[in-house]
């Protein structure tokens, strides 16, 4: 017999996890659907090697899922700081004073206690599932993948690859930037791959944990820093932490080449001089980096979320903040449609969803874009522009601060 639900979240994700979870509390029938295995934490283990930095806003929207104390019981770490700084030498950089080239944020400044969270993905995903998981109308479906989607005038139609189907009126691509669930849809992306790649690394370094991230701007790409949990009892005085370098493909090939030893003797010669002294080097990772957008959030009884829609150079971390906006936006939409006895795949109610986001996602691409552009040249007119930029950041304290809070999502 084929189960029938009001959403079908395909995608069990940060963001699939967060949106379904709030349909489940909310009264929806929600089926949640993910190739992978439920996650599982495991305290003693070390570091995920993705990280994200979760702004004031994805944490009160995670608190309102009941996921947040979750989390925080789990492992998560506050920063108070946060620097940018041109790292790149060039004669006309002489003509400015040094502090001139750098600008951070500090929550004391906000009148915060802290300007967000850095949490690996695997202990976000994990409290979203333990959320979803107390829902009694949430139907969680991991090990399964979609191998087929048909799409009707009142349902759609998922198969499945253990020879099972569901229908939903209601389909949520949130499945990543290589949806399934898109292709299946017949939606189409624009797609620009940028020259650089990252590459991220878990590391133990010397000292407590520290309370600021930063990145660091040389032409050939950032290096930042995200700090992480105490390395405990087994390591006294070390902590964890996150290192992403980016660079050119060649060079990264170069740097995974590399011995433990000879890649912690590079980055302590490469980064900037606030990084920690390095203990250790856990795992290592490079990936591509590419600007996305659907070309449509939208088709028939299909509608995307987070990656699926969208991704972004992850240069300020701003990802999975903007696809937990993306789910709280539909999951508004939804609710007010249900009480309205509107059809829930409702074209006007899709495109409202379409209106909001699509701007707001597209004006941080945007962003991000210049950002990377700015900094990731050797073009001397410009080189002097950015450093004359963040000295104006440095030099005005209020328009700084008000867009810190936008930013972080305090305001």
């Amino acid at each position: 017999m084929t189960q029938a639900f009001d959403i079908a979240v395909v995608g069990a994700g940060m963001v699939g996890a967060a949106l379904a979870t709030g349909l489940g509390r909310n009264g929806f029938r929600v089926a949640l659907i993910d190739f992978a295995d439920a996650p599982e934490f495991v305290p003693a283990s070390t570091p995920d090697i993705r990280v994200s930095a979760l702004s004031a806003g994805s944490e009160r929207y995670l608190q309102s899922l009941q996921a947040w104390d979750n989390i925080l019981a789990m492992r998560a770490t506050p920063y108070r700081r946060l620097a940018v700084w041109d790292q790149s030498s060039h004669p006309l950089t002489r003509l400015l004073p040094k502090p001139l080239a750098r600008v951070e944020f500090n929550a004391d400044k906000l009148g915060a206690s802290h300007l967000g969270h850095i949490v690996e993905n695997s202990v976000t995903q994990a409290a979203l599932w333990q959320a979803a998981s107390t829902q009694k109308n949430i139907t969680l479906m991991p090990g399964v993948a979609v191998t087929n989607l048909t799409q009707n005038p009142d349902h759609a139609q998922l198969d499945l690859d253990n020879d099972t189907a569901i229908t939903a009126t209601l389909v949520v691509g949130a499945d990543g930037a290589q949806s399934r669930v898109r292709d299946l849809a017949g939606i189409g992306v624009t797609r620009s791959q940028y020259d650089q790649q990252a590459m991220v690394m878990s590391v133990r370094y010397r000292g407590a944990v520290e309370d600021i991230t930063w990145q660091g701007f040389l032409p050939s790409g950032p290096r930042a820093f995200l700090p992480l949990h105490t390395a405990g009892e087994e390591f006294p005085g070390e902590s964890w932490g996150s290192l992403v370098w980016y660079d050119a493909p060649a060079r990264l090939a170069q740097l995974k080449a590399m011995s433990t030893e000879q890649l912690m003797a590079e980055i302590q010669r490469e980064f900037p001089e606030p990084l920690p002294e390095l203990m250790h080097i856990d795992t290592r990772a490079s990936f591509p980096i590419a600007r996305q957008h659907a070309k449509h959030y939208y088709q028939g009884r299909v509608v995307l979320a987070g990656d699926a829609a969208h991704t972004i150079n992850p240069l300020a971390g701003q990802g999975v903040n903007l696809g937990f906006q993306d789910a709280q936006c539909l999951q508004q939409l939804l609710i007010v449609a249900r009480n309205n006895g509107t059809d829930l795949a409702d074209p006007a109610l899709l495109g409202q969803y379409e209106h909001q986001r699509r701007p707001a996602n597209r004006r941080m691409m945007l962003a991000m874009d210049a950002f990377y552009h700015l900094f990731s040249n050797r073009v001397p007119p410009l080189h002097l522009l950015r450093n004359l930029g963040l000295g104006a950041a440095q030099a005005l304290p209020f328009a700084r601060n008000r867009v810190a809070r936008y930013a972080m999502g305090l305001d």
